[in-house]
């Protein structure tokens, strides 16, 4: 039984979507059987892929055909990127789909590929990797794109999964390696990933291919209003979608997707387990690792991108100059932009370190520039408030606010936060967090909120209840991608 107990007014979830989804068997094109049961009663509905046969060949021979010009056009791009991040020359052959070639899956397991993008979703399937693994019936195979999340999901889940990998690039002559080499029984993609050729081969394999965590940003969401029917297309080759909030729902509904197999079932990203917050001995010697005096007042910025370090240097000398001893710990969303933070460092008088040089931070240090990977739930439980990055102009659609709810961190964000829209709005209303429209007002409220330790008290503890109220969204998804993998004698 899927249920769904989210906050309902917060667009997380609703408590109205009660229900057990059954697995989907069929050839595009074909009236694909659906059995939704609801409140004891097994309704089977069928609905139609809604295109004909011969499309689905048109539509994916023409994006073979654009694949390579467009690859090509790109490469120098990616290829500046990946050198940046380093990491890059591991298991390169990958990306070409030469995969390590892998043993059928053993008598009575299922195997599902699992796709993560990049170090965030890396962290975010781990719940879920656990949910589907419990009985020990699924092999769960890991891929990843970027280098970093590829080292990070090495290092997360050796041993835990069958095998961890990088995603082929989606074209079909690698797509068709891997598949080759993998040979799974199901797919996986995370939030608003869709790989055309990747759906394809699961759709000629009749592979159940499913959608999790998925978003759909105000941005993402306008762009596919312009392209609906190659939407249509992609959606209908998904057997099940796990949208992140209702309101993602409802706008993949409006594209094409099915509403019966379109369900809310809240993100994932509240199921990783953070720990509890730490207590006051355990902060202090995490602040004095960083540099900073113990009750100095900290200021974080999470994930940030461009332009928004600029405003929390300026907010941290607002403090200062207000007579508040603060610290700025920034953790940029991109560490290989760490060299133009430094640059902006090295133009202002106050001391700073360089978190990735790997040596220890001086004593009695203003700013600590966390530029690692893989730190920033551990970090950011030093901070007594959270700038959410990507939030301020020109920047859009906003880092995920989750973490530093969840830890009790109370929070200022940018007016722009699509991607993250039904989670910014519940953390409002709720008195968690708060939106800033500028960087004086980034400024401003900083300095109001570092004075009155009652009012960030009452935002930390609401945040903690948020986030414990919401969790539950890694079972739920489990438990339909099982029903979907049970043979057809149990549907």
């Amino acid at each position: 039984m899927i249920r769904t107990n989210l906050d309902a007014a917060s667009g997380i979830g609703t408590e109205s979507a009660t229900g057990q989804l059954c697995r989907t068997k069929g050839s595009t094109g074909d009236t694909l059987p659906r059995f939704l049961q609801i409140e004891g009663r097994t309704l089977k509905t069928s609905w139609k892929a809604g295109t004909p046969h011969s499309y689905h060949y048109e539509v994916i021979w023409i994006y073979r055909l654009l694949f390579l010009p467009a690859l090509v056009l790109a490469m120098p791009y990616y290829l500046l990127r990946m050198r940046r991040r380093g990491g890059y020359k591991k298991d390169f052959q990958h990306r070409f789909g030469r995969f390590r070639r892998l043993p059928p899956p053993e008598i009575g397991k299922k195997r599902v590929w699992l796709q993560a993008v990049s170090v965030g979703e890396v962290l975010a399937v781990g719940p879920l990797i656990d949910a589907l693994q419990k009985n020990h019936e699924i092999e769960v195979i890991l891929t990843t794109t970027t280098s970093t999340g590829y080292a990070e999901a090495r290092k997360r889940y050796s041993g835990k999964v069958f095998s961890i990998g990088i995603f082929p690039l989606d074209f079909w002559l690698f797509s068709r390696t891997a598949w080759n080499r993998i040979q799974p029984d199901a797919i996986v993609l995370t939030e608003s990933e869709l790989w055309p050729e990747h759906l394809h081969r699961a759709r000629e394999n009749k592979v159940p291919a499913f959608l999790i965590n998925a978003r759909m940003s105000d941005r993402s969401f306008a762009r596919y209003q312009k392209l609906k029917p190659f939407a249509k297309h992609l959606f209908g080759k998904l057997d099940h979608i796990y949208a992140a909030s209702t309101l993602d729902q409802q706008r993949l509904i409006q594209l094409g997707s099915n509403p019966i197999t379109t369900v809310a079932t809240g993100s994932i990203k509240l199921d990783v387990e953070i720990g509890p917050r730490l207590n006051a001995g355990a902060r202090a010697q995490l602040q004095t690792e960083l540099g900073f005096p113990t009750g100095s007042f900290v200021l974080l910025g999470s994930s940030t991108w461009p332009g928004e370090e600029a405003a929390l240097l300026a907010t941290q000398a607002a403090l200062i100059d207000s007579g508040i001893d603060c610290r700025l710990l920034m953790v940029p969303r991109h560490a290989e932009r760490a060299p133009e933070i430094v640059k902006l460092l090295e133009a202002q008088p106050l001391s700073w370190h360089q978190r990735s040089t790997g040596e220890p931070a001086p004593v009695d240090l203003r700013i600590h520039l966390a530029d690692t990977t893989g730190e920033l739930t551990r970090l950011s439980q030093s901070a007594d408030l959270a700038f959410i990055g990507k939030s301020l102009p020109p920047n859009e659609g906003g880092q995920t606010p989750i973490e530093a709810a969840g830890l009790g961190i109370p929070i200022l964000m940018g007016p722009s936060m699509s991607n993250f829209k039904a989670v910014a709005h519940a953390l409002l209303r709720d008195g968690v967090a708060e939106t800033i429209e500028t960087p004086e007002a980034l400024a401003s409220r900083a300095i109001e909120l570092a004075k009155n330790t009652e009012t960030r008290t009452r935002m930390s503890i609401a945040g903690s209840q948020w986030h414990t109220r919401n969790r539950g969204s890694s079972k739920r998804i489990a438990e339909g991608i099982l029903i979907d993998l049970q043979p057809d004698e149990n549907v």
